[in-house]
């Protein structure tokens, strides 16, 4: 029949009415409505033609808020009315499902005619299918019944379950990483819930895409030693993890003990130290930055530390947690030695070599053997800001890298808006970590 193209959703589905009668988008429906939008899949509102006026302009404002098309339908000419407003919507060769709540007749014959898949939504009725139509108990089911039915239509499609802040949600959706509908990968993207059973999403998804570190509510680096037992996560971060700890076939990017050790800057630092053992013979060498630990911002031995440690002004401090906590991004640039009592940066923290790169970084990605880069703005080289804080007595420069204050001083932002494969690959012989 095709894979699923065009979703058609009835008006009774998506608005309730407030205590004065008017009509308002719960968030559940607002949650659906932001996902489909970038879907890539034809997406519609749809009304009988005798809605109330004050309803049907919500309607509009709200499809059109969403880019969505908002069709006003009579019972009797169900076909003009898709034709004229969504005629693309149903495709030769693609399947189309109209949702609704309730279980009335019409528009429902006419639609079946044009070879239509309805789902109803009820309340009193757990998932099931039949011939004629597909049951759901809550919209978020939604997204799972339209992979199922592409995955029974090619079984080499991969569906990738995906949790994160929607923020960072939206953020991706708009660069249209989350498509409900198969890429020329096989690859379709359904968002992971709380509010459904865990087991049962997880049956449905070939592979889960997480960003844990968005869920961490606090971080004892007390413990460590022993990373993990120091991390707070949100209840749902935790029942995933649950779940990954009972189920180690899970295919998880990243897998949560890959990403444990970056969120303590120390660790990372000894990651980097590996970087000598992969300088070649002739070839430019490579190394992590000089670094130090520090408990404390009183000690007076600091500026024996620093020399013991290779390390020269300006020096950048940045707090030991890397992420993941509201203060892990407050920083400092220290011009002087007499600067580092009076600064704020979290403790402990980790005061490391200022190198000089050109007010650009290269992030680089690795899946499998290919390697991809963004490249993105960032601080000015040191004679830059020494030349610059000569201004103000060399005072050291405080700030947070997520701050519009960081923005101003580096011109924050991403230079190349995707990322960029590495062709002809020079590190495909390395065992990435």
């Amino acid at each position: 029949m095709g894979f699923v193209r065009g979703l058609l959703l009835d008006e009774s589905l998506l608005l309730a009415d407030d205590e004065h009668g008017d009509p308002f988008l719960p968030p559940r429906s607002a949650r659906l409505l932001r996902r489909l939008q970038y879907s890539k899949l034809r997406v519609g509102i749809c009304h009988q033609e005798d809605l109330s006026s004050r309803k049907a302009n919500f309607l509009g404002r709200t499809a059109a808020l969403y880019s969505l098309e908002c069709i006003s339908m009579n019972p009797l000419f169900i076909t003009d009315s898709l034709n004229k407003k969504l005629p693309a919507l149903s495709g030769s060769g693609e399947t189309c499902f109209y949702v609704a709540s309730g279980k009335s007749n019409e528009p429902i014959s006419e639609l079946k005619k044009l070879g239509w898949k309805i789902i109803y939504q009820s309340v009193d009725s757990l998932p099931t299918t039949n011939k004629d139509v597909l049951l759901i108990s809550q919209l978020e089911e939604l997204p799972f019944i339209l992979s199922g039915f592409n995955k029974k239509e090619d079984d080499n499609l991969i569906v990738v379950g995906y949790v994160m802040k929607p923020s960072r949600e939206e953020d991706f959706a708009k660069r249209g990483a989350f498509p409900m509908c198969p890429t020329q990968n096989g690859l379709m993207f359904v968002p992971l819930t709380l509010e459904l059973p865990l087991e049962v999403q997880m049956k449905a998804v070939d592979a889960i895409l997480h960003k844990a570190t968005d869920e961490i509510i606090s971080i004892d680096m007390s413990s460590s030693v022993d990373l993990p037992k120091g991390i707070s996560f949100s209840g749902g971060m935790c029942e995933l993890e649950r779940y990954f700890r009972g189920h180690p076939e899970c295919c998880i990017v990243d897998p949560l003990g890959k990403i444990y050790p970056l969120l303590d800057r120390l660790k990372i630092q000894g990651i980097l130290l590996g970087l000598e053992d992969l300088n070649i013979k002739n070839h430019n060498k490579i190394r992590g930055p000089h670094f130090m630990k520090l408990d404390s911002l009183q000690d007076s031995n600091i500026g024996d530390l620093l020399l013991q440690s290779k390390l020269s002004f300006p020096v950048i401090l940045k707090p030991q947690v890397a992420c993941g906590v509201a203060d892990a991004h407050n920083m400092a640039l220290v011009f002087k030695l007499e600067d580092f009592q009076d600064l704020s940066v979290p403790l402990p923290a980790i005061a490391q070599e200022y190198v000089d790169h050109g007010s650009l970084l290269f992030k680089f990605y690795v899946l499998g053997d290919k390697v991809f880069y963004a490249i993105k703005k960032s601080m000015p080289n040191a004679n830059v800001l020494v030349s610059s804080s000569e201004k103000t007595g060399f005072s050291p420069l405080q700030f947070n890298r997520c701050s519009e204050d960081f923005r101003a001083i580096s011109g924050f932002g991403i230079s190349s808006p995707s990322c960029k494969l590495v062709k002809n690959n020079p590190w495909s012989h390395y065992h990435w970590i």
